[in-house]
């Protein structure tokens, strides 16, 4: 497929550059008059959740709310973030602590929610598996068969949520062992949870780039929809990004997950961090990235991840079988077929493309 190589905002997934047309390499708000009358321009650039994030609004004031917006994502890595050591998740994987707050479980209703409707290719319960392989915060571990076995037995069952007579919320976990992981849903949750603030400040035309979660509001001054390019998928982690096709996108958020960036190789095999729950092992299959857009970033989120781990040929059978869902409809393939790679979107897709 030939595209016309545009200033693309390039989505991709956790801690892959992204490449804009002024990126920063520190903290900044940068601000500039765009003369349409439609507010100033103000860019942030930042670090949450261990990568990176890139706003752009226009806001009549010209503010600088990188301060707010830094404190909104600081108390969710507290709340969500493996990585941070005290986090609310961390001590209820440790079970040192099982009274939640409303985000936390907010993001379990929703894994809950498409876990059950994904038939399982969705889960948030996956955390000792995702260790075991080396994807999560701890060393990689020798994995084999029997430990696998054991590992599973930990995953699919979802935890639950008991509200107590105080208006507390605590959390049962299956099974002690049992590990939760919010990864595939964090970014896109805390995209939203930003674009919810800035439409609150009464600013109407933003994007938000989460990690390459995405979400675009209203356009730009020209009345234009914003650019987002889709990355071609790459032969290896370390090979020179370039943009497969471009979208206009506007009210909706967009999501891609691929297998392409994030992995490590050994004995000649490569092993993607997209683990399939059902089996306890990364997938393998010929999809190699899966692009969706959605209403929210979060559900973009999830179910992008759940087509990478079904394939191509599922995910086109799940695709099917939920015609009212917008979100399933609109999705780009990208996958390797006789060692060419190929791209299938849906016909609800085609009317972003930006050409």
């Amino acid at each position: 497929m030939q595209v016309r190589l545009k200033k693309y905002l390039t989505i991709r997934r956790s801690t892959l550059l992204c490449l804009t047309a002024a990126l920063c390499l520190t903290v900044t708000a940068c601000r500039q008059g765009n003369g349409s009358g439609s507010g100033v321009r103000v860019e942030l650039q930042g670090k949450a959740q261990g990568t990176y994030y890139t706003i752009i609004y226009y806001d009549s004031a010209g503010r600088d709310l990188q301060p707010s917006i830094d404190s909104l994502l600081h108390a969710f890595d507290l709340t969500a973030s493996l990585w941070e050591s005290q986090s609310l998740i961390r001590r209820v994987n440790d079970n040192n602590d099982s009274v939640v707050n409303e985000l936390f479980a907010q993001l379990l209703r929703y894994s809950t929610e498409m876990n059950h409707y994904t038939d399982g290719c969705f889960d948030c319960t996956v955390g000792k598996l995702v260790n075991a392989w080396g994807f999560g915060f701890s060393k990689r571990e020798e994995v084999n068969d029997r430990m696998i076995d054991s590992l599973l037995a930990f995953t699919g069952k979802q935890p639950t949520l008991v509200t107590k007579s105080d208006g507390s919320l605590v959390i049962r976990k299956p099974h002690p062992e049992t590990a939760i992981d919010f990864n595939a849903i964090a970014q896109g949750y805390a995209t939203d949870m930003v674009s919810r603030y800035l439409e609150q400040q009464g600013i109407t035309n933003f994007l938000v780039d989460i990690g390459g979660e995405v979400y675009a509001r209203g356009c730009k001054p020209d009345s234009s929809s914003w650019s987002v390019g889709i990355e071609r998928p790459s032969e290896t982690k370390y090979s020179e990004r370039e943009v497969a096709t471009g979208i206009a996108l506007r009210d909706a958020a967009i999501v891609t997950s691929g297998s392409y960036r994030k992995y490590y190789e050994e004995n000649g095999a490569r092993y993607s961090h997209t683990i399939d729950p059902q089996t306890g092992r990364p997938v393998r299959h010929t999809l190699l990235s899966v692009t969706v857009v959605d209403s929210s970033a979060w559900r973009a989120d999830a179910l992008a991840t759940a087509f990478m781990v079904m394939g191509l040929e599922r995910s086109l059978e799940f695709i099917k079988k939920h015609p009212e869902d917008s979100g399933v409809q609109q999705v780009c393939f990208i996958y390797n077929e006789a060692s060419e790679n190929k791209m299938y979107m849906t016909e609800a897709f085609k009317k972003y493309l930006d050409f």
